[in-house]
């Protein structure tokens, strides 16, 4: 064989193995299909000191107060218009991440994922008190913005169009008292791994202050007017699905699959429940929940559906832990601290840990929706101190300062399985898979 063939063949070779063992090689498989990051892998974008995976669902289930704060102002809303997320939940560090393209030429850019959200936001370019990741709208050919006479403009909170003008559509909208971040509506080309999305319509951030400055964007997965299944039309057919990886797994990512190409073929589904007062949320029917073979008994008022209060339990990927309101949650913990029959402590956001020489009677948790039952794993239910001699039952109350009614399944109930949204045929799906 000739010197200069064998040696690109092994070039070549090297190549495609460096890629196979590198997580971080490619993070975009194809149509519709990406690759999700958690925020504290090695693949992340965001700068973060590395810990152990205890310390760091310590610090991310910090942050769920904040989050359900901007899910208690969607509940509170009372039009119909999509709402658009508090800048918030923006600021704060997030949970998972994708690389998708903006512009033309492209730029890549990492967002946050979101399915409690509907509306893309993107740091850009001369943006006062953002880091240095931004996109840049002078460096892309098919950039537009959005004036106050578009529809899209009206469905936004903390709007600013003087009455009869017809300039951009802008934003200012304040959080907590102490952070605030101003964007423009505009649009532009989407890309997600080989697909394209023409005039996307996103938040370009222009200022940010206060709170913490978001290194990332954010991409809106809600079943709202905004969101990206609404704007990506027939693509997609209103389907898509994820696979969280644990927050253990450093070198490893998830997926994304946009559409429904690749879905699993065989998945068992439950309904999902439309709120019209709160398009974004993708709810579910929790009918029951289970510690070890024991029905815990619940009041069905802590459980049932309620569109106009905004109760019921939705399926959400901003949140780290799984919480249900305080009664739900004190049923749930007191049979399982009955069942363990140990001494327990607290430790940050739990309230339900003990030696792990109990483990071994620890009860499985069993969430029972409409024609599906969840019988989690005990990774997903249990989470053990840095130093593995203390498990926490991993689930908390809501935050007693928040006046929420949501229970929340949260994405450390999620990891390693395969969650479905058929927004067309309003079903929610969920199997056992490996997401590392």
């Amino acid at each position: 064989m000739d010197l200069k063939i064998a040696s690109f063949l092994f070039f070549a070779l090297l190549i495609s193995v460096t890629k196979a063992l590198d997580p971080c090689a490619s993070q975009s498989n194809g149509s519709g299909d990406l690759s999700i990051i958690p925020t504290y892998s090695k693949c992340s974008p965001v700068t973060l000191p590395r810990t152990d995976s205890f310390s760091t669902v310590l610090n991310m289930a910090s942050k769920d107060p904040e989050r359900f704060k901007y899910l208690s102002t969607l509940v509170a809303q009372k039009t119909t218009a999509a709402p658009i997320a508090s800048g918030q939940q923006v600021l704060n560090i997030p949970s998972y991440i994708v690389q998708v393209k903006l512009g033309t030429p492209d730029q890549l850019m990492y967002m946050v994922l979101d399915t409690s959200n509907d509306i893309a936001w993107v740091p850009c370019s001369g943006c006062i008190g953002c880091s240095s990741i931004t996109f840049s709208p002078n460096s892309s050919t098919t950039y537009g913005s959005l004036d106050c006479s578009v529809p899209e403009c009206a469905q936004a909170r903390g709007l600013s169009c003087p009455a009869g003008s017809p300039g951009g559509c802008f934003f200012n909208q304040s959080h907590g008292g102490d952070s605030s971040f101003s964007a423009t509506l505009v649009h532009d080309s989407l890309g997600l791994g080989k697909d394209v999305i023409p005039n996307y319509s996103f938040g370009c951030i222009n200022s940010v202050s206060g709170g913490n400055i978001p290194p990332q964007g954010l991409l809106g997965l809600g079943r709202g007017s905004m969101s990206l299944l609404s704007q990506s039309g027939s693509l997609y057919s209103g389907v898509f699905s994820y696979c969280l990886p644990s927050f253990k797994s450093y070198y490893f990512s998830g997926s994304l699959k946009l559409g429904p190409v690749g879905q699993p073929k065989s998945i068992r589904t439950t309904p999902l429940l439309k709120n019209p007062r709160r398009p974004s949320l993708y709810y579910v029917n929790l009918t029951g929940i289970s510690v070890g073979k024991v029905l815990v008994p619940i009041a069905p008022q802590f459980l049932a559906f309620d569109p106009t209060t905004g109760a019921g339990t939705i399926i959400d990927s901003g949140t780290t832990i799984t919480r249900f309101v305080e009664p739900v949650y004190t049923a749930i913990r007191d049979e399982f601290r009955k069942q363990v029959n140990s001494t327990f402590s607290s430790l940050g956001a739990f309230d339900t840990c003990f030696n792990t020489n109990n483990e071994a009677v620890a009860p499985a948790i069993t969430l029972r929706f409409t024609d599906l039952v969840l019988r989690l794993p005990l990774e997903n239910s249990l989470i053990h101190s840095s130093s593995g001699t203390l498990a926490c039952l991993a689930m908390a109350a809501a935050p007693n300062n928040v006046n929420s009614v949501l229970n929340v399944i949260a994405n450390l109930q999620q990891q390693n399985l395969r969650i479905l949204f058929d927004v067309a045929n309003s079903r929610l799906g969920i199997a056992r898979e490996l997401c590392n």
